[in-house]
């Protein structure tokens, strides 16, 4: 029998965040073996609602050879399977659990960009169009990477993810309604004075429904509108590669300059991908106070309340954005030590804490 826990997280992810119904087609995707204790709950929860579970897992190391041994031609051929079965399938539970945090550290970024912009069009055009939700199994991979023992990550994640959504919606809309009257937003931090166009775009609380955990209200900034510059005190991991000590310029809503204290080439190369990838995709506040550690995941970290988090590239288009790229990237401002957040004018945060 299954951990009580592992059962609680699986009817939330079925129930809660999808809301599966009857004859509806689940598609089950995990980056490992490792998930499978979660997988089978989940499995279990689709068929109870009487949906039709499909399950897709994967090897992690699969993606090590590829990047290492595909030809352009390869990492160009886009994969009609995968896109035939999104099309198929109405609703995804997309379940991490890596063996590896670091196996794609030595992959040619310029491989990994050229895939990502060759799969787009099943993320973009299908995927993000249909009910999923992403979540985090518990491995000794996530534990090492957020500096603890597996025993204590469990109890971290669960912590996290078994809530009462429904109440933590009833806090977040108060902070939707501000937004969605603001016309611009200013973040003032450690070497961080940006201010960011918002006006006309809609901000979306998220209680659940996406990621597990969640707890942030987020919106698409208005594409040209980003002034000013800002620091990330935190590391921004992408495709498995850590860039810490990031410094970014913006001029009508462009970066324009950029710098890290590791893995400056990594970062330039990514904001190269394409020309969306320069541009603002999304501004989220987390809301979360019971994530207090910052673990290297971005599954949680852009959760933490008293931070903001601003994502390079693809934006979303249900918050108005209009945003196009290949990637999107989340990068975590740290806000509760001498930060200020304000909405037109008004600080309705300051070191974290809202005044609202």
């Amino acid at each position: 029998m299954a951990e009580p826990r592992i059962k609680k997280l699986a009817w939330t992810l079925v129930n809660h965040s999808l809301g599966v119904k009857k004859g509806e087609t689940v598609l089950i995707n995990s980056s490992s073996e490792l998930a499978k204790p979660l997988v089978l709950e989940v499995f279990r929860e689709v068929v109870e609602a009487g949906g039709h579970p499909a399950l897709s897992v994967s090897f992690e190391e699969t993606l090590n050879i590829f990047y290492e041994e595909a030809a352009k031609e390869q990492l160009r051929n886009f994969p009609k399977v995968k896109y035939y079965e999104a099309r198929a399938t109405d609703c995804f539970v997309h379940i991490r659990a890596p063996l590896n945090k670091r196996s794609l550290s030595n992959a040619d970024p310029e491989k990994i960009s050229l895939r990502s912009k060759t799969v787009r069009r099943i993320s973009d055009t299908i995927v993000n169009k249909k009910r999923w939700v992403l979540c985090n199994f518990p491995t000794n991979a996530l534990a090492q990477e957020a500096d603890m023992g597996i025993t204590e990550y469990e109890d971290f994640l669960y912590s996290a993810t078994n809530v009462d959504w429904n109440r933590v919606r009833k806090k977040e809309e108060k902070l939707k309604r501000l937004l969605d009257r603001g016309k611009e937003v200013r973040v003032v931090g450690e070497d961080t004075d940006l201010v960011i166009g918002i006006k006309g775009r809609k901000a979306i609380p998220c209680w659940g429904e996406r990621n597990m955990p969640d707890g942030e209200v987020f919106l698409s900034p208005v594409e040209d509108s980003a002034e000013g510059y800002i620091y990330y005190e935190m590391p921004a991991i992408y495709q498995g590669r850590e860039v810490t000590g990031i410094r970014l310029r913006f001029r009508k809503g462009k970066v324009v300059g950029a710098t890290a204290d590791k893995n400056e080439k990594f970062l330039i190369s990514m904001l190269d991908t394409d020309r969306g990838a320069r541009f603002l995709g999304e501004l989220g506040i987390g809301v979360n106070y019971g994530i207090k550690k910052f673990s290297k995941d971005i599954l949680f970290d852009e959760k933490i309340g008293g931070t903001v988090h601003l994502a390079v590239g693809r934006s979303y288009a249900e918050a108005g954005g209009k945003n196009i790229s290949a990637i999107h990237w989340d990068m975590i401002k740290d806000l509760r030590t001498g930060g200020k957040l304000y909405v037109d004018g008004r600080l309705i945060q300051k070191n974290g804490r809202f005044l609202i």
